[in-house]
């Protein structure tokens, strides 16, 4: 199965000139889902983690259904102010300003293996902080994943960890 045949592309959004690959009808296709969800166990799994790290929102999405079929645990980054309790942040600049990424302060032990997933990879300063974030709390980031990788956007060269993902485009 060509997972690409469920993932649509909706030009100009968020903004003129972008063309967004939404995900949303690949969710919606269950036969689709499953074998997304496998492919990617397959590809995370040769990690072992201990604990996936799903990034806001898109990679909760991806993150928590893989965590119950590796059998390791979940947790979330988000953006500033999106969680509850104790945070431990971590700020970093994009192409248009700078943003922060949090996770809860108990929310990864030293040393725990961590893979960090996201639904997309565009330019890769998300996921990078993610995984600057994980290190900041001593936790080992070992792997990062996507479902979609934007591999003219050269994303991946901003990880200095493996990546990997499903579906990559080239413009």
């Amino acid at each position: 199965m060509d997972i690409k045949d469920h993932i649509r592309g909706i030009p100009d959004f968020p903004k003129p000139g972008i063309l967004f690959y939404d995900i949303s009808t690949l969710l919606a296709h269950p036969d689709a889902w499953q074998v997304t969800m496998g492919r990617m166990a397959r590809k995370i799994g040769q990690y072992q983690p201990d604990i996936l790290a799903g990034v806001e929102s898109r990679g909760f999405l991806v993150a928590a259904p893989l965590a119950l079929k590796l059998g390791c645990g979940f947790t979330m980054i988000r953006k500033k102010g999106k969680l509850p309790g104790g945070t431990i942040s971590y700020d970093y600049d994009l192409e248009y300003g700078s943003d922060t990424v949090e996770i809860q302060e108990d929310a990864l032990q030293p040393g725990q293996r961590v893979v960090i997933l996201d639904d997309l990879l565009a330019t890769g300063g998300t996921l990078a902080a993610s995984i600057e974030l994980c290190r900041k709390v001593g936790a080992d980031p070992i792997a990062a994943a996507c479902i979609i990788e934007l591999s003219f956007l050269n994303g991946r060269s901003k990880l200095d960890i493996p990546f990997e993902s499903l579906a990559a485009y080239d413009e």
